[in-house]
């Protein structure tokens, strides 16, 4: 490999190597289990004692944090949202949560355009397959319906786009709109997480997921895809021609 080449590739590489670096750092030191409901509840008098002291710095780090999860693909997320609402309360911290997710997603997109995008297209396969024609209909609908009803693991979503094409514009405006619902909906048990705590209960964000949550979200889904499932419809029933 010549010295351009080899530059160019290190160029290419170095964002991704980092970032499988600090995630591995991250797993080996067991970090992630620091970001846990019973950490939370441990904490809760400090957390909250800092956030009413000094509430910018603890949005900025907020941010931060939120945003390494996502863009390293720890586990975590889930919590820190509903962390957000407990601490900033549902409106500030739904808020707070949606940005800090949509600019690790879209680290994510960068790195994995800049990275993979050439390599995932050739070898498109699986899940990624099926995803490229939804891509073609109409990628800021289909990316939307993917957001707001999960199909598909959130780490492939955000990085399927950047392997098939998908602008970042498009990609950035999709997910920050489609992780409103389900933002908000875990923000605001976030807000009422106090009162858990107080009566000593335990809590699981599973439970979350009621039946008409769940529905509801589906129901979201097919809205945003409708666009793309209409123009597929036509495109069936026009006239082949010869």
């Amino acid at each position: 490999m010549s010295e351009p080449t080899r530059m160019s590739a290190l160029r290419r590489f170095w964002p991704l190597a980092a970032l499988a670096g600090i995630a591995a750092a991250a797993l080996a030191l067991d970090l992630h289990k620091l970001i846990s409901f019973e950490a939370l509840r441990e904490h809760r008098a400090a957390l909250t004692g800092f956030v009413a002291a000094r509430q910018a710095e603890a949005m900025v780090l907020y941010l931060g944090l939120y945003a390494g999860v996502v863009a390293v693909s720890l586990p975590g997320a889930l919590v820190l949202t509903v962390a957000g609402g407990f601490l900033f309360g549902a409106i500030l911290g739904g808020a707070l949560a949606v940005v800090a997710a949509t600019i690790g997603a879209t680290l994510v997109f960068l790195v994995a355009r800049t990275a993979l995008g050439g390599a995932l297209r050739a070898r498109a396969g699986g899940a990624l397959a099926r995803m490229r024609e939804g891509f073609k209909e109409n990628a800021f609908s289909y990316l939307l319906a993917l957001r707001l009803a999960p199909v598909f693991p959130f780490v492939l979503v955000n990085v399927a786009p950047a392997a098939l094409g998908v602008p970042l514009r498009t990609y950035v405006a999709a997910t920050a709109l489609g992780i409103v619902p389900g933002t908000f909906v875990y923000a605001t048990v976030g807000a009422g997480l106090g009162s858990v705590f107080d009566r000593g209960e335990a809590f699981s964000a599973a439970g979350v997921l009621t039946p008409q949550v769940v529905a509801g979200f589906v129901g979201l889904s097919l809205l945003a895809a409708a666009p793309a499932l209409v123009r597929r419809f036509r495109r069936s029933k026009a006239p082949h021609r010869p």
